[in-house]
Order: C-alpha cells, then structure tokens, then sequence
C-alpha cells in the first residue's frame, strides 16, 4: 500500500469537519467509498484509529482529536505556500468554490458567472447554493454571496448593486376569498406560509416604518424550508407569502401574484461577495473581484 499523501490528510480534516463521510465527500467532489478507503488507508499507516464510526455517526477518537488539531496549522501552511505559488499565475486558471442562496446565485448568474468563465475559459466554478449560513473558510470555500447585512463583518465584501427586497404576496384569488390586509397587525387575521429557517426556527415576518421594526408571527396551514414550494403554495392560493422580490418578480409583472403592504417593508439590502482577507489571492479569485466590482459599478449606473 503506498504511503498516505496530502489528499489523505486533507480527507481526515473534512471528515473531522463535517463529522460524515459523505458530506466530506461532497465538499471534496469525492466519492464516499474513496473518502473512507483514503481515511482506512492512513489508520492502517498510523496503526491507530482516528475516528469512532456507527451506523448513525462519525466522530473523532481521542487519538484522532490530537492528530487533527496536529495536522491543521501545517495544512494552513500548506495552503498558503500554495495560494502564494497560484498568486504569480499570469492567466486565471484553477477552480474557485463560491457559496450563495439560490435567489442571489440566479440574480448574478449571467451578469457574473457566466461572464467570467467566457472572460476565463481556464478556470472551474464550483457554485454551491444553499440557505443556510456557512463559514465560508470553514466549509473550504473561495466566496460567499449574501446580503450585506448578512455579511460577517471580518470579510472583505463587495457591493454588487443589485438592491435585495422582501414583499408580501399573494394571488388575486386569495384576496377575493379573504380580503386585503392594511397592516402587518391584520396578517394573524390571514393564511400565512411559515417558513422554517436552517436552524429550526420559525421565521418572522419582518416589517418596519418610521425606523421602528416590526415583527409577526404569521399563522398558516402549511411550515415549509423550501423557497420555491412557499412560491408555488401562494401562487396556488392557498396562502401568502413573504419572499424576495427578485424570485417573483415575473409572477408581479404577469399579474399572478400581487404586492400588499409595501409601505411596511424594511429598506432594501444590496448584494455582496465576501472573501477572508488574504496575503496571496490567486490570479482567478483576483480577477474574480475584479469583474465583481465592475459589476457593482455597472448596477449603480444603472446599466447592469
């Protein structure tokens, strides 16, 4: 058997990380039977075992805890030597890891996306999107899409213009059957789509005038985690439903869904990429920005 690599100790750290296999074989773009091999591979090596497995989950052994917290900072290290040899690249080339919500990853995905990889033919995008979230250096990832408030406030982000609204929604079907709300107040009065959040929480519904914040707990006949099925519940009907208003944008302008109480809606909030500040970018992630920032300055302008 040939001795354990990088990529083997790299395999270790993920598993570690996302306590599964199988999510660290999602984060690797592995499969999970090579992140198990690759993790048997270096117990056999060391002749000690690293993590303590069962039928329901993965966690480190006493002895694999030490290891892992060995191997970190040289792995960092690694990275960064790395990152410094991809810095002196003259052409953009390698794979970028970008973390975004499906609504802002639809937004930017032809003005930024797809214009960068016809501008860099040479390097991979591997978009992830996903509601909940994430520590985007944790989770081995280049750059993180959210709202500006959403930003951790130890990144470096840049505005994509691009103003992200909530509305409250519903068909005109729904209003015939049960009129029109005028305050937020008259929504516990209404079918309501709840909606629940990565963590488990309800979320409330937020509104705001005159600077004072608002909140509601909405009642309704259906919880969901799963934006398009909230959209498909209140074009049904069934229900209202507070959504960004870039993800019903169509069904606005068609007449399908109908805008109400959109004096009491909190100010906009523009879209950001984030990065981890770092001493060596590679050429992909500098030229990435680079087109990022165009685009913000395109979108003020009004012409993006």
């Amino acid at each position: 058997m040939s001795k354990p690599g990088l990529q083997d100790l790299e395999v270790v750290a993920a598993v570690a990380r996302k306590a599964s296999f199988r999510a660290a074989a999602l984060e690797l773009g592995m499969s999970t039977t090579a992140v198990s091999n690759a993790v048997g591979k270096l117990e056999t090596h060391l002749g000690v075992r690293l993590f303590n497995r069962t039928t329901r989950s993965v966690s480190l052994s006493e002895t694999g805890r030490l290891f892992v917290d060995s191997i970190g900072p040289a792995l960092q290290d690694i990275h960064r030597a790395m990152d410094s040899a991809r810095s002196k690249q003259s052409i953009p080339a390698g794979t970028l890891r970008i973390n975004s919500y499906a609504t802002a990853a639809r937004e930017i995905f032809s003005p930024l996306l797809l214009e960068f990889l016809k501008r860099y033919p040479q390097v991979h995008i591997d978009l992830v999107t996903e509601g909940r979230l994430v520590d985007i250096v944790a989770e081995g990832f280049d750059i993180g899409v959210r709202r500006a408030d959403l930003v951790p406030s130890d990144m470096i982000a840049i505005s994509l213009g691009r103003p992200q609204r909530n509305v409250v929604v519903g068909s005109a079907d729904y209003f015939e059957r049960h009129g029109t709300p005028s305050s937020p107040i008259d929504l516990l009065d209404h079918q309501c789509v709840r909606v629940r959040l990565p963590n488990g929480a309800l979320f409330r519904w937020r509104f705001e005038k005159d600077g004072e914040p608002l909140l509601i707990d909405v009642k309704g006949p259906i919880t969901l985690d799963e934006a398009s099925l909230a959209r498909g519940t209140v074009r049904d009907g069934v229900a209202l439903g507070y959504v960004m208003e870039a993800s019903v944008r169509d069904d606005i302008k068609s007449g399908r869904l109908i805008c109400v109480l959109e004096e009491w809606m909190p100010p906009p909030d523009e879209l950001c990429i984030y990065y981890p500040g770092r001493r060596n970018p590679s050429a992909a992630h500098r030229a990435f920005v680079e087109l990022a920032r165009e685009l913000g300055s395109r979108s003020r302008r009004g012409t993006g």
